[in-house]
């Protein structure tokens, strides 16, 4: 039979492998992390039992690639980190996840109940559980190791059902070496059954919806990342062309049809927002990246809303909602798709016409800035030719984030597959390119072009290492002005260098150099877009290193007027 040893570890298990177990129960099969006191033992165990684990070189950036992994799969991603200091470092992102709806759990190693509650100081001291509850959708903490089948089976639920979020889930150092015997251990498991179960619409309201879209003159679909996440691409897209209605997508929401779709009034915004009537919102809110629903953005039009959400509290957060339909997007949209039937009448022709027209008037107006080739380059010509690079390549992932360099790049590069497109979501967050880079690479296999602000990428541009490391297809361009929105300030009090310029004729470049990867300076579009094609093509990790003028870029990109203004002057 063996040795005593070996007859004991069958008949036994213990924390770290009944974590590990649970987890695989239930399709989880990656995490990403940063080892350290008192989970490396856990990495390289759920390394063994052939997990994928992602090793980071910075907590926040292994929890913005688990809530990316969440968004794109509907399963919590799962992000790893010690106590304490890593544990804080990982809870920004899963604020941040909660905020955009994406799936996550945090799970942190803690110090030991008994002396965290005496105050009595611990290594990494502190009361975590108490500290992430008012920053995520739940938070939960084990204390046994016959509970941790429970307790993650709550946690995967409460990521996942109704509208998605993030979640805590607190691991005391004690509880990984907890040993209990291996029958009683593999029977305390949970496969969680059916986690985000359907919510499906009243048909009153389903009714309602339609009856005052059918009476609308000026119709827009507003779609955001929320219907991008349900993954009922077929069934949207249905919608959309039967009604006939111009639509506004999100960013997020960019190529759940195509931007190039004749209904997409993307490059018309202010017009539609401005004039429309009837605005049906389907998995987007109307927050601060939708002006509230109210003010000069709106125009002076009366509107009425129809909105499509899984949270009941989102209606009327900001002005009344004339329709709502609460429900899960797939369930909703499939019985707007029904209660239509097979002539639903197409809005008028002055309305779609009117859109079309100021829509192909802006892209024309917009089309020469494009073609430039200027050296240094300014981010029109940049982004024109990174825009002809994922038109030919529409099945690549593009991630963004800057300010603007998020702010063009939205407006200017076309998507054409839903959930293609990751950015800074709700927050507005920077720093989350490399960590949505890395898992959008891990998750899909496919090529990744992450176009980041020089401001931007310096909040996770170590991770450059982790892409290196783990020999991933990504290809990370840096839009370099030498500074935060552009670097040609000056400090005139004194001889440090402005608040927002950076070092003049940084080398982002030679980075990749420093870890094995490829390394690129482009000075013109054309030299970009030959360094991205290669890129691309080869698969291989590169950063390109793209010169932009200093002087070009606005404060804080399009959304300066959020800066308050003294009414000081110099004297």
């Amino acid at each position: 039979m063996g040795t005593v040893e070996s007859q004991i570890a069958t008949q036994v298990t213990d924390g770290f492998h009944l974590v590990i177990d649970a987890l695989k129960l239930n399709g989880i099969d990656t995490i990403f992390g940063l080892p350290g006191i008192p989970i490396t033992d856990f990495t390289r165990m759920a390394q063994a039992a052939g997990m994928r684990v992602i090793s980071f070189r910075h907590e926040q950036n292994a929890g913005n690639a688990a809530a990316i992994a969440g968004f794109m799969t509907q399963k919590p991603g799962i992000c790893l980190t010690v106590s304490a200091p890593g544990f804080l470092n990982g809870l920004t992102a899963l604020a941040n996840a909660t905020t955009n709806c994406f799936p996550m759990i945090l799970i942190s190693g803690s110090s030991e109940r008994e002396i965290v509650d005496l105050q009595q100081g611990d290594y990494e001291e502190m009361d975590q559980l108490a500290i992430a509850k008012p920053l995520c959708k739940a938070a939960y903490r084990v204390l046994h190791a016959a509970d941790i089948g429970i307790g993650l089976a709550r946690a995967i639920r409460a990521a996942v059902s109704g509208r998605p979020g993030g979640v805590y889930l607190d691991l005391p150092a004690k509880l990984f070496g907890q040993v209990m015997s291996a029958d009683a251990g593999a029977k305390s498991l949970v496969k969680v059954i059916d986690p985000a179960p359907a919510q499906i619409p009243a048909p009153a309201a389903v009714k309602r919806a339609l009856d005052v879209l059918k009476g609308s003159k000026r119709p827009l679909i507003i779609l955001g990342k929320g219907a991008a996440y349900a993954q009922a691409d077929e069934a949207i897209r249905a919608l959309v062309e039967k009604s006939g209605v111009p639509f506004l997508p999100m960013s997020m929401a960019k190529g759940l049809l195509p931007d190039t779709h004749p209904q997409c009034a993307g490059a018309a915004r202010s017009t539609v927002l401005k004039d429309s009537d009837v605005v049906m919102l389907i998995g987007a809110r109307l927050n601060w990246l939708l002006s509230h629903g109210k003010g000069k953005t709106w125009g002076d039009a009366p509107k009425k809303f129809i909105q499509i959400d899984i949270e009941p509290k989102e209606m009327d957060s900001n002005v009344e909602i004339a329709a709502p339909v609460v429900g899960d997007i797939g369930s909703c949209v499939a019985a707007l798709l029904d209660g239509m039937g097979g002539n639903w009448p197409a809005p008028p022709a002055e309305w779609t016409g009117a859109v079309k027209a100021k829509r192909d008037d802006n892209v024309a107006k917009m089309a020469p800035r494009l073609m430039n080739n200027k050296s240094p380059m300014d981010y029109h010509g940049a982004l024109g030719a990174l825009r002809t690079i994922v038109k030919e390549r529409p099945d690549a992932i593009l991630v963004n984030e800057g300010a603007n360099t998020l702010d063009l790049a939205r407006g200017i590069i076309d998507m054409y597959q839903p959930r293609k497109r990751l950015d800074v979501g709700t927050w507005g967050v920077m720093g989350i390119g490399m960590g949505s880079a890395i898992a959008a690479a891990v998750e899909t296999g496919k090529p990744v072009l992450a176009i980041e602000g020089d401001s931007a990428f310096g909040f996770s541009g170590m991770e450059v290492e982790t892409i290196c490391r783990y020999r991933l297809p990504v290809c990370v361009v840096v839009f370099n002005n030498d500074g935060i929105y552009r670097g040609t300030d000056v400090n005139s009090a004194g001889s440090d260098p402005a608040t927002t310029v950076f070092v003049k004729g940084s080398r982002y470049d030679k980075m990749a150099d420093a870890f094995g990867g490829i390394g690129v300076n482009a000075t013109t579009p054309d030299e970009l877009k030959r360094a991205v094609n290669e890129a691309m093509d080869c698969g291989k990790p590169t950063l390109i290193n793209a010169v932009i003028d200093p002087a070009v870029g606005s404060e804080s990109g399009r959304i300066g007027n959020l800066n308050p203004q003294s009414v000081l002057r110099k004297k």
